[in-house]
């Protein structure tokens, strides 16, 4: 991509409204559009990263076993009433319309209840088991306070897997491997080493479910870090009980906040009894299936990466999901050639070429900008390489490289920065 190309700029300042940082940040770099207070657009940039976030998620459970589809954001008021969870004395944070024929309706915040429903024309027999479903769909929850950027929105997309399964122990199996590719898709997006399996309550069907909580100042829960078993503990189970569960004692553990970026747990036969969701057995007899809830939210990760990779000078995007590998920048010669072309121009465009057929994609800044601007806005912007082409790297035969996670700056010839952009 062209940087003259995108209708976006960057911005010296964030809206003076805006107190969290991976916001700050994604606005002034071109990432996302505030439309109001928790509702974001994903520009060009911003919709690249997601994209990428959500093919790693993908990969992930697709390997488990999840079988993709999409379902409707807006909602039949009457299968919410099945399990209660259409009052508002329930579940606050609906956001509820009505049709022009008058009937209420309202936009999922979750899909337990639509797909439960779903699931009973397609699940009969013990022959139809396990299954596990998952799609990326936008939700909406009414938020009193939306006031961590991207981290916490009124309109999300979300990754929600739901498995079904014939009893307790195949569900146990299954809920184990969800927890693997969890940890799989955190190490993956760059935030593994800071990102913690967290014992939380279970409620009614177990007795913890499992947060991802990742480590940072932003984060607005408190856990209890062991650092040598890579677990921790939510504050709100803090008990001698749980302690004793673990097998750690409370010297063992650090505390420290944290935002949850994704969580698991057993739903038991809550939903299954709620819509008569049951299979005949091999004996002939009938049996509620078992469920579990598998969540993760793209755009919360995005923002979590931000809140926590981020320096001084702007983003620092991790390489398997930054929007593209490299950002070119050509520093325009003072003299023409015999052509009248720009040396340092004519061999940018090349080298542009040269990578796009090495199925390498870079951002090109083709802009005619002074060189402390195109710097400072690909510090800002985050990509994990920075290219420099110029009058001074055309005199050395290579280009000048800086890898933007560490500062270090070295000279490569082509052949060596397509085998480093390429690996």
């Amino acid at each position: 991509m062209r940087q003259t190309e995108l209708f976006t700029k960057t911005r010296k300042e964030a809206p003076k409204d805006e107190v969290a940082r991976n916001a700050e940040l994604l606005i002034r770099a071109g990432y996302v559009y505030k439309e109001m207070a928790g509702v974001y657009a994903y520009l060009p940039l911003g919709l690249r990263v997601i994209e990428n976030i959500v093919g790693i998620i993908r990969e992930e459970m697709d390997a488990i076993g999840g079988v993709e589809v999409s379902l409707t954001a807006l909602q039949d008021k009457k299968t919410w009433e099945r399990t209660g969870r259409w009052s508002d004395d329930v579940v606050d944070n609906w956001f509820k319309t009505k049709l022009k024929s008058g009937a209420e309706a309202g936009l999922g915040f979750t899909h337990e209840e639509p797909l439960t429903a779903l699931m009973k024309d397609f699940i009969h027999s013990y022959r139809d088991l396990p299954r596990y479903v998952y799609q990326f769909q936008t939700k909406f929850r009414n938020e009193d306070r939306a006031k961590s950027g991207i981290m916490r929105a009124r309109e999300f997309l979300m990754k929600d897997l739901y498995s079904f399964s014939l009893d307790a122990k195949a569900h146990e199996h299954f809920y184990e491997k969800a927890k693997q590719a969890y940890v799989n898709i955190f190490s993956r997006v760059g935030l593994g080493d800071r990102t913690y399996v967290t014992f939380a309550s279970g409620g009614s069907f177990s007795k913890y479910s499992h947060e991802f909580q990742t480590v940072t100042d932003a984060g607005e829960d408190t856990i209890y870090v062991h650092e040598k078993k890579k677990i921790a503990i939510n504050k709100e189970v803090m008990t001698d009980e749980v302690l004793a569960d673990l097998g750690v004692t409370r010297a063992d553990l650090i505390e420290k906040r944290a935002v949850e970026v994704g969580n698991i747990f057993s739903l038991g036969t809550r939903f299954s009894d709620a819509f008569e969701l049951a299979y005949v057995d091999e004996k002939g007899e009938k049996k509620p299936v078992i469920m579990g809830s598998y969540g993760i939210g793209p755009g919360r990760v995005m923002g979590t990466i931000v809140e926590t990779l981020s320096d001084e000078n702007g983003i620092v995007w991790p390489k398997a999901v930054a929007p593209f590998k490299a950002h070119l920048i050509v520093l325009d010669s003072k003299d023409a050639d015999a052509t009248g072309r720009n040396p340092a121009r004519k061999e940018a465009e090349r080298l542009y070429a040269a990578l796009a057929t090495q199925g390498i994609e870079v951002l090109y800044d083709d802009r005619e900008a002074r060189p402390g601007e195109k710097f400072a806005d690909a510090d800002l912007m985050g990509m994990p390489y920075r290219i420099v082409v110029s009058d001074k790297t055309l005199a050395s035969g290579g280009y000048e490289v800086k890898h933007r996670a560490t500062g270090k700056t070295e000279q490569l010839a082509e052949k060596a920065l397509i085998d480093r952009l390429g690996k």
